[in-house]
């Protein structure tokens, strides 16, 4: 279920998941290498070499799984090779960046958690 953070719990809580997976993982990871990391638990074939255009197809399937929590998109399926695709169900309203940012974050938390990993 999601949680909607005031901007101080946000921060915090975001301080905290960072932490976390940059000690799991030994790592400075930020927001999109963040997403990339949910992409490749989304896809759920587990680490390996990606070609440039798969590190791509993960982010945006880890952006869906993330905007699904919204109602933005829906899983349809997986296709042949088990990659999964997603229908938009309603567009974004405009957002500047920072918001953008929020919502990404918030959506992060909430997934870990979900994952039972935060």
């Amino acid at each position: 279920m999601l949680h909607l953070r005031n901007i101080e719990e946000l921060k915090s809580d975001w301080l905290e998941l960072v932490d976390q997976l940059n000690t799991q993982f030994d790592n400075d990871l930020d927001l999109q290498g963040i997403i990339f990391l949910i992409g490749v638990q989304e896809l759920g074939q587990g680490p390996r070499e990606y070609a440039k255009h798969e590190k791509q197809d993960l982010m945006h399937i880890a952006t869906c799984k993330l905007l699904s929590q919204f109602g933005y998109y829906t899983l349809e399926g997986l296709d042949e090779e088990g990659w999964p695709h997603w229908k938009l169900d309603q567009k974004m309203p405009p957002m500047t960046l920072g918001e953008q940012d929020y919502l990404l974050k918030q959506a992060v938390i909430d997934y870990f958690r979900e994952q039972g990993l935060f």
